[in-house]
């Protein structure tokens, strides 16, 4: 299992009417363990989610099926692999 930081930049006008959909897609992912942290940016352009995923394509397989993608809320997207090394919520060796 890899961890991968995914941001996107929104599309303004469907942002509203979508959010409800995408946060409860993602609430089902958090509860499964792939999806330990998500929110929307402070200036209210985009948002970050840290994804568990197998692979980048396992990956690209969730959030392309999150309401966001499905319904043209994403403006533009990013995923970058991330290696946790510190942290409260990260397993102890």
């Amino acid at each position: 299992m890899a961890w991968y930081l995914v941001e996107i930049r929104y599309v303004q006008e469907k942002l509203a009417e979508v959010r409800p959909r995408h946060r409860e897609y993602l609430s089902g992912h958090a509860a499964e363990g792939r999806v330990a942290v998500a929110g929307p940016l402070g200036d209210g352009t985009g948002g970050l989610t840290l994804w568990q995923a197998e692979d980048e394509a396992a990956l690209t397989e969730l959030i392309d099926t999150d309401p966001y993608h499905l319904e043209g809320v994403v403006a533009e997207r990013t995923v970058r692999e991330f290696k946790p090394v510190l942290g409260a919520w990260l397993p102890q060796d």
